[in-house]
């Protein structure tokens, strides 16, 4: 079933145009509703109290002095939860409310509402929670030796035997980086009057959102209806349960609409991080520089609980190489449990700690053979028709490496050297470097990750089209978590049916299937896929129904004349087709690592220019360039902006984004201390999109706004490396790394 794609400079509005955002005139008005606005006039306030230690027997648990305060309704504890005290989307160990023992800070030990948020807050804190503090374990190496480990993960592939005749090897690290979303976990649950509740939070999934609540609650699943809500960005923060739980219980408790909104340091406390980690590597080659031998080894922080860490764990390992040809490669992967805050899904999702290493690891292999990295980078890219070096899985549809890399490599390399303007120089305004002494450094990096959902999971989509008078609506549960999905549902379906009205309507879980998580650069794919055929049976119904050859706004064609208007069409009588779309088949790997566990794959590369004061360490960013590999351009502005955000996402992992831990404690909870890249740490950022066109996204696009994220925080680091000859093993790269004061 194909619908040949519109001539973009013709069709606004359609695929291959930069289409303005619905969403983006409200969010700039500030008339957007964000999950944290929802309110009712009935409602009570939700707090929590949470646990100040990382490890601790609760010794005692004193509930009374809250419920004593005028104002308050309940105070739920975990005897107060009616079903599972447990939930996870892979494995359901982490408790709605700690029991006997808080195993991370911050872990959420009761819950409380009351008539105002102020009295909510005052009622959580007069909750008496007494501690036998234990001493907790938050050492990534240690765990491992304890062999405290969720899951461990092998790629073996290729001749044990098999040496090069170059090698190189290297210990990397990896800080623990948070999604930092703009807008903190917030919702409202409304208890209806049959013991059942309505719930809106911020999620990128409702459905499986849904099943968990369902099993905490002990309730059928009719019970519960989950439903999308407006939220200021995600990034992975939000494919775990944080409030839901606790708002529905409240409500059912109280009977009354309840609703939480997370204060910044609540927000730290409530979601996952990106994995901290640790990894050794070692690469040969022959003297060429064609890779022979890769063997590595990566060590996940997942703290307290298993959440996403499995899935998490097996992508560091898949993508251990890289985008590069290898016929011997040794990996293996533990995800290890710790009494750190929980870690689990974050942008890039296990690529980005692999990809830090084995690109640092290709610019040592290629100081030692002596030869320019981006040569080296060209010589072993992985292409289509190639296998990935991991799994052994031979890669079918397209994938532009050497496109990518080729790319960046052609754009101008020339920027402005520090005049008198002192935002220009490391340091900024603080006038700490006179031009004179400032070094530059360039530096190239490469990344890869998966698309969609691997290892053979059921990877779906439900989507439902609809053709009334008024125009098209699309019905969907995918999650617009910021990034602009709302707008490529729109082109597509206006692309297929050629009706320029099109309004997307986010449904709840009792009015649509799932569609699967707004993660894994898959929505595009899936949501985009589901829409796409659920638009063309629409077309083929309506073209049947008048016996036409052509659909437009206007109606029904045949012969260049219009033969039925749409009220004519379908004013009595919608055109409704709903589609599940399911992704090609993947599958489990066997005890190796080795068979086809991914559907598709995206590319990206980057070149950044630094400028270092190598006295001080302070470090400006001057530029950062990237090609990225997008299949087909749907919507090219709305490519662009992922880019530079997601790229910033990097460079801030590169230079300056870190959890500060002391015993498990989170230090920095809050946007004054955990620092973020601003627009004065944005440089110029120069974007090409590189077209090679799928065969199983709609119009052959594909997913890409992790990819970014990946390659950007290597570029930097390697530009760093170039101005000041230091190994700079860790991200972030601090001002003690570079001057060698640690």
């Amino acid at each position: 079933m194909s619908v040949a794609p519109p001539d973009a400079t013709t069709a606004p509005g359609r695929v291959g145009s930069s289409t303005l955002r619905p969403d983006g005139v409200p969010k700039t008005k500030g008339a957007f509703a964000y999950a944290s606005d929802l309110q009712d006039e009935r409602m009570l306030w939700g707090a929590t109290v949470r646990a100040p230690l990382a490890r601790a027997r609760i010794t005692r648990l004193d509930i009374a002095p809250a419920l004593a305060i005028v104002g308050v309704h309940a105070v739920l504890t975990a005897e107060d939860v009616p079903g599972l005290n447990a939930m996870g989307q892979i494995v359901q160990d982490r408790p709605v409310l700690a029991e006997n023992e808080v195993t991370y800070w911050g872990q959420p030990i009761a819950v409380v509402a009351a008539e105002d948020r102020e009295t909510a807050r005052r009622a959580a804190d007069a909750v008496i929670v007494e501690y036998g503090e234990l001493e907790p374990i938050t050492d990534l190496v240690e765990g491992h030796e304890r062999g405290l480990v969720f899951r461990e993960h092998k790629a073996r592939r290729g001749d044990p035997e098999a040496h090069g005749e170059v090698a190189v090897e290297g210990y990397y690290e990896v800080g623990t980086q948070d999604q930092a979303p703009l807008g903190t976990e917030a919702g409202i649950a409304f208890p209806d009057t049959e013991g059942g509740v309505d719930v809106y939070a911020v999620s990128q999934w409702i459905h499986v959102d849904h099943e968990q609540i369902v099993d905490c609650l002990g309730l059928r699943p009719e019970q519960v209806r989950v439903h999308p809500a407006g939220m200021g960005g995600a990034f992975g923060s939000r494919e775990d349960l944080s409030l839901q739980v606790h708002l529905c219980m409240l409500a059912l408790h109280t009977g009354r609409p309840v609703r939480m909104v997370y204060d910044r340091q609540e927000s730290f406390a409530s979601h996952v991080h990106r994995h901290a980690a640790r990894m050794w590597y070692r690469h040969e080659a022959d003297r060429d520089g064609r890779l022979v031998r890769v063997e590595a080894r990566v060590l996940l922080d997942a703290g307290a609980y298993t959440e996403t860490s499995p899935a998490v764990l097996n992508n560091a390992v898949y993508f251990a190489v890289g985008p590069y040809q290898c016929p011997n490669v040794f990996a293996e992967g533990y995800a290890v449990q710790t009494n750190n805050p929980p870690s689990g899904a974050m942008r890039g999702f296990g690529a980005v700690q692999s990809c830090f290493a084995y690109e640092a690891q290709m610019d040592r292999l290629a100081v030692e053979l002596d030869m320019d990295p981006v040569e080296l980078r060209l010589l072993n890219a992985l292409e289509t028709g190639d296998r990935l070096a991991t799994t052994g899985q031979l890669i079918e549809e397209p994938l532009p490496t050497r496109a990518v890399i080729e790319a960046v490599r052609s754009l101008p390399v020339d920027a402005d050297r520090p005049g008198n303007d002192p935002l220009g120089l490391p340091g900024g305004t603080g006038l700490t470097t006179p031009p004179n002494s400032v070094v530059r450094g360039v530096g190239f990096a490469v990344g890869i990750k998966n698309l969609a959902f691997s290892e053979g999971f059921d990877d779906y989509a439900d989507a439902r089209v609809v053709l009334t008078a008024a125009g098209v609506e699309v019905h969907t549960a995918a999650i617009e978590v910021g990034q602009g999905m709302v707008t490529i549902l729109q082109q597509i379906a206006r692309t297929v049916l050629g009706v320029d009205q099109v309004a997307v309507i986010f449904d709840d879980t009792s009015l649509i299937g799932s569609a699967g998580s707004t993660s894994a650069s898959r929505q595009t794919q899936m949501a985009g896929g589901a829409v796409y055929r659920a638009a063309a049976r629409v077309r083929e119904e309506a073209l049947r129904r008048a016996d036409g050859d052509d659909l437009t706004g206007a109606g029904v064609w045949r012969d260049g004349t219009v033969v039925a208007t749409l009220e004519e069409l379908c004013g009595s009588d919608p055109i409704e087709h709903e589609v599940r779309y399911r992704h090609i088949e993947t599958a489990e790997p066997d005890e190796d690592g080795q068979g086809s566990p991914h559907v598709d794959f995206s590319v990206a590369a980057h070149r950044a220019i630094v400028d270092v004061d190598p006295e001080l360490g302070l470090v400006k960013l001057v530029r950062i360039d990237s090609a990225q590999d997008v299949g087909r351009a749907l919507n090219p502005q709305s490519i662009i902006g992922q880019i530079e955000g997601g790229t910033m996402q990097g460079v801030g992992l590169a230079v300056m984004e870190e959890l500060v831990l002391d015993r498990g404690r989170v230090l920095n909870a809050n946007f004054t201390d955990y620092l973020l890249p601003t627009f004065l740490d944005a440089p110029p950022v120069q974007s090409v999109i590189v077209e090679e066109p799928g065969s199983w996204g709609p119009f052959g696009a594909k997913g890409f706004s992790e990819l970014p994220t990946i390659s950007s925080t290597p570029a930097v680091v390697a530009a760093i490396r170039a101005a000041t000859g230091k190994a700079l093993t860790r991200v972030p790269v601090r001002p003690e790394h570079i001057v060698g004061i640690e």
